[in-house]
């Protein structure tokens, strides 16, 4: 079966929380959850980008300030949450960064790791307990098809301060994605209520685009047509993760179409390096360390 926005169960009464949801993918997956009757907060680093992207939807749409770079915004964001909603239906953790020039996040850590598994790891972890008690919650967490490019977790130089290639970096972050998504649906399995799922768009037409490398942006013009497909086809897999009835704890999601480029949402495999279980735990383990965050499961 082709899957497509028009299968999105009516989510009212839900309480989505999108990352990232002022541009490209996570704009496209809030919209259509306020479309479909959510309650749709926006965390976005920029709160007037935020504001504006809430205008161009229909529905319960707020904006919360969140950047996934700080420590203390994400501490911020989860108290101001938790202030605002008693319970949380689904976490969307969409937001990243892409292909950036050597940079760190305002704590030190290197920024595609800091920012793409990191951030996500204690801001998923200070709102764990909002969604524990509501039956049918789920987190889903986006990774990428680099998850196998160039990926495994450097625990000798997690921040890459021996050496960077922003691929390897990217890859790292994306595969540390799927890691989280397995160990926290392992550690989900005896409450009972809620699921940890994880996605991927394929190749998706947004700005994250925008610090490919030279090579990369010299020849997208030429394959992109070919292999690339809109933030609203791109962001399909994400919202059958979030809201199929059919979906399970710990199913990865992407495009059907052939090397998972484009192409309707179903479950894909991922990469034989993101089942190791022992890899899993020991980044769980210092993901904590260094966030300082625990998790309530």
């Amino acid at each position: 079966m082709t899957w497509t926005e028009h299968d999105i169960p009516d989510q009212k009464g839900r309480v989505a929380v999108v990352t990232g949801a002022n541009t490209g993918l996570g704009f496209e997956t809030a919209r259509a959850l306020a479309q479909h009757g959510a309650t749709v907060v926006l965390a976005v680093r920029d709160t007037d980008k935020g504001r504006l992207a809430a205008a161009r939807m229909t529905g319960d749409v707020t904006v919360q300030q969140l950047d996934l770079s700080s420590l203390a915004s994400i501490h911020a964001a989860a108290a101001a949450l938790r202030e605002a909603h008693p319970r949380i239906d689904l976490l969307i953790n969409n937001a990243g960064v892409m292909y950036t020039p050597k940079q760190t996040t305002k704590d030190g850590f290197e920024l595609q790791f800091g920012t793409n598994h990191l951030g996500h790891f204690a801001f998923t972890g200070l709102v764990l307990d909002l969604l524990l008690p509501v039956p049918g919650s789920r987190v889903v967490t986006v990774s990428s098809v680099a998850h196998r490019v160039r990926a495994a977790i450097h625990f000798d130089d997690l921040q890459w301060e021996k050496s960077y290639s922003r691929l390897a970096a990217y890859g790292q972050s994306k595969l540390a994605n799927l890691m989280f998504t397995y160990e926290l649906q392992r550690r989900l399995e005896s409450h009972g209520t809620t699921v940890a799922l994880a996605a991927h768009p394929g190749v998706a037409d947004t700005e994250l685009v925008r610090n490919s490398p030279a090579a990369i942006r010299l020849i997208s013009p030429l394959i992109a047509p070919l292999i690339s497909q809109k933030p609203e086809m791109g962001a399909l897999p994400t919202l059958r993760a979030a809201t199929d009835p059919a979906a399970v704890g710990g199913q990865f999601y992407g495009p059907d179409g052939m090397g998972g480029f484009r192409g309707h949402p179903q479950v894909v495999a991922s990469s034989p390096a993101s089942h190791d279980v022992t890899v899993q735990e020991r980044l769980w383990t210092v993901s904590e360390d260094l966030t300082g965050v625990k998790f309530p499961v």
